[in-house]
This record gives structure tokens, C-alpha cells and sequence, in this order.
């Protein structure tokens, strides 16, 4: 199953859904979707309430592996069912689409102008818990806010780390250090990272993927993309509309997506099955051709 999933990764077209909002950003993917704060009374009834969003894209006839190649769950999201089948089984035996799972447990405070990883406690038997349950891999995240090398360095130094943990556990991590897009020295902080990227790639014991922002430059992550210790590299949304993160994707060739927002820009609880589904499906489509332009 691992060696198909791998095969998917690397040869198949379409991009990665990011179905992972954590506890401090649903209550606005919520609000977004159409669902008040007064809709739920507690941490659970709230990820409940997520959760059946995210299986509503899930189970639409679009979401597939022909264009959906993997999605990104929240650890929740792993332990609870579509139609009485665990997520990730669910997704892979129903959907053709690789499941990976968030990891990371949310940002440090801002130390020289970038946001490290929390602590994971437990991280060994939640990778075990993982791999169980048919997760491919995993996605861990971390801030980069200034063009300060210190502070890129280490976000770096702790991305590889963790990687090699899940390297270790026998699932392919995709190393996560966002670059904010609103900041001055954007490019400035991009060469930083491009370059520390490029270090710790010579250095893993096993090919990795990348999530990235999309960059100021068309294809100035190229030497990411074609780097043999590489797998893909996916670009985020990273607060851009759909129809921004799309153009700009699509002239970035061979970065393929992993949305969230920009993925689910316009769905609501209040519509028609039909109408989700038609929504959803041309989401889907436009960012599959963004993602395959290149």
C-alpha cells in the first residue's frame, strides 16, 4: 500500500486538500462555512461539527485521487468516521486520495522574526498510532515572518529534525516552514529559506516533501522542485483568494497545490447537496488545472 501511495505521490496529477484546521482556527472555519460559535457549547460538539464539513467534501463526487492526489487531516479528523469507516481507510479505499496527518501542535512566540514548532508530547505513539490507521505521512508547520537568518536557520534546523522522526516511523514528513506573503523583505526571507533548504537536503536519510508559500519570483523554488531528495513540493494558499493563489500557482512549474481556505472559499452549510457538490467540484477543477500547468 505505502509503495502505491508513493507511486501516487510522484507520478500521479493533482494537488493536496488541506482538511487540517486545528482548535484555534476552526471556530473561523466554522464562521465561514455558515455555522455561528452558538452552534456548539463545547471543544467536541465544535470539532463534530468540523469534522462533517470535512467528510461533506470528502464523500462529493469530485473528490477523488484522478484529481486529488492526497489530503491533509487533523489528528481528530483521523479518529473519527466517514460513513462508518475511519478517515483515512475511507479516503485511500473509497477515494483513491493519500492520507497525511498534521503533527505539529501549533507556534512558539516570535523569536528573531519567526515562529518554531510547540513540543509534541507523545509524538512516538501518535506516529505509531498514525501509521496503524494508513497515514502516508505528515505535515508540521512553523512561521517565518522576517528575513532574519538566525531565526530561518533554526526553523529549518527543527523541520529536518522532526522529519527525521517521521522518516524514522516509516512515513514521508512534508516539512512546512511558511513564509507570511504580506511581509517587506519577502524575497529576502525566501532566498534565506531556499538556500537552508537546499543544506538540509544533502543531509536527510530519505527523499521529503515540501509545503511552501507561493513566491514572489515565478520558479524560484526550482532547485526544491528538482532536487532528487525530493518528492513534491506543494505550495499553500497562505491567505491569497482562490483565483490569486491559482494564477500565481500556475506559473510555478512542478509546485502542485495543498489549499485550505482557497479550497473551501464559498461552501456553506446551508446549501443543497447539489449545490455543495457543484461548488466543491469546481473548486477542485481549478486548482487541479493551476496545479498541472506548469
Amino acid at each position: 500500500m505505502a509503495k502505491t501511495m508513493m507511486e501516487q505521490m510522484m507520478q500521479g496529477e493533482g494537488f493536496i486538500a488541506a482538511l487540517d484546521q486545528s482548535g484555534g482556527s476552526t471556530p473561523k472555519a466554522l464562521k465561514l462555512y455558515g455555522i455561528n460559535e452558538d452552534a456548539y457549547s463545547n471543544e467536541t460538539e465544535m470539532f463534530d461539527l468540523i469534522h462533517e464539513m470535512r467528510a461533506r467534501i470528502i464523500r462529493t463526487p469530485a473528490f477523488t485521487g484522478e484529481k486529488v492526489v492526497g489530503a491533509i487531516l487533523f489528528e481528530q479528523t483521523m479518529d473519527r468516521d466517514v460513513e462508518g469507516i475511519p478517515t483515512a481507510t475511507y479516503l485511500w479505499e473509497k477515494r483513491g486520495v493519500v492520507p497525511f496527518l498534521k503533527i505539529d501542535k501549533g507556534l512558539e512566540e516570535e523569536k528573531d522574526g519567526c515562529q518554531m514548532m510547540k513540543p509534541i508530547p507523545g509524538l512516538e505513539a501518535l506516529l505509531e498510532r498514525a501509521a496503524e490507521q494508513g497515514i502516508f505521512g505528515t505535515k508540521e508547520r512553523s512561521v517565518i515572518s522576517a528575513a532574519d537568518p538566525m531565526g530561518i536557520s533554526s526553523v529549518v534546523a527543527q523541520q529536518f529534525e522532526l522529519g527525521e522522526k517521521v522518516l524514522a516511523a516509516g512515513m514521508v514528513p512534508i516539512l512546512e516552514p511558511e513564509v507570511t506573503i504580506s511581509i517587506s523583505d519577502k524575497i529576502d526571507a525566501e532566498t534565506m529559506l531556499r538556500d537552508a533548504l537546499l543544506a538540509g537536503l544533502e543531509t536527510v536519510s530519505a527523499p521529503v516533501m515540501l509545503k511552501l508559500s507561493l513566491p514572489t519570483v515565478d520558479n524560484f523554488y526550482k532547485p526544491l522542485v528538482d532536487h532528487p531528495n525530493v518528492i513534491k513540493v506543494v505550495a499553500l494558499s497562505g491567505g491569497y483568494a482562490r483565483a490569486e493563489a491559482n494564477e500565481v500557482l500556475a506559473r510555478n512549474t512542478g509546485i502542485i497545490a495543498s489549499f485550505s481556505r482557497a479550497l473551501t472559499e464559498g461552501l456553506s452549510a446551508q446549501m443543497t447537496d447539489a449545490e455543495f457538490d457543484a461548488a466543491i467540484g469546481e473548486a477542485i477543477d481549478s486548482i487541479y488545472r493551476a496545479s498541472i500547468a506548469g
